[in-house]
């Protein structure tokens, strides 16, 4: 059974940072693109950042520069440092993980049952 399991959200004043860690069980960690999405009230779900296996990295505009994902193969863990946190990045934010099958192709995701960031004063 897959679990993506987020940890790490809070309330933060502007300006401050955070840390979200997903721990995953249950995936070859390595064959996985991990990510980040978030959903903000009244907004449409986004992808905040990206690390596939091989290490490429992508972000959503407004968090880069202040934004960093990365992980770790050996703990099945994937972070999320934001810094220079704003308000309007207050959202929950959902850890994603997708891989394709090894046999049919198609791809597979799944997700975590996201934690709240709260940014203000």
């Amino acid at each position: 059974q897959v679990q993506l399991v987020e940890s790490g959200g809070g309330l933060v004043q502007p300006g401050g940072s955070l840390r979200l860690s997903c721990a995953a069980s249950g995936i070859i960690f390595s064959d996985n693109d991990m990510g980040w999405y978030r959903r903000a009230p009244g907004k449409e779900r986004e992808l905040v950042a990206i690390m596939t296996g091989g290490s490429y990295t992508h972000y959503l505009d407004s968090v880069k520069g202040r934004f960093t994902i990365s992980r770790d193969n050996a703990k099945n863990t994937v972070f999320l440092q934001m810094n220079s946190l704003k308000p309007e990045d207050t959202a929950v934010y959902y850890c994603y993980a997708k891989r394709r099958n090894r046999y049919t192709g198609l791809p597979v995701e799944n997700w975590g049952q996201g934690t709240q960031v709260t940014v203000s004063s």
